[in-house]
């Protein structure tokens, strides 16, 4: 076995591993008001992260390119209180645009 199936391996155990023992932790602790709060703002913090290595790097380069006029696109579309289609529509014609004239 090479590296590459002992570290494949090795996270399918952890990822089980911690799978199993979320469901074993009491719900009080869950009902707490903090971890609550905790737990809405996972999902905008991991969004959040991912908008922003895809938009600003190219493999382990920080880049600035037609991805950032995408970006910006789709920022005043939600400034200006859009539906969530055109908020893509937009940022994908944005990010064209810039693209073609680079």
């Amino acid at each position: 076995m090479n590296s590459f199936w002992i570290a494949t391996i090795g996270t399918s155990m952890i990822a089980f591993a911690l799978k199993y023992t979320g469901h074993s932790v009491p719900e009080k602790f869950f009902a707490h008001p903090k971890v609550q709060a905790i737990n809405a703002l996972i999902p905008i913090a991991l969004l959040s992260a991912l908008v922003a290595v895809q938009s600003f790097t190219d493999k382990s380069k920080l880049v600035i390119d037609h991805r950032l006029a995408g970006l910006g696109a789709a920022l005043l579309a939600l400034i200006l209180k859009a539906p969530f289609p055109v908020v893509v529509i937009s940022a994908a014609i944005a990010s064209a645009a810039a693209y073609k004239l680079l």
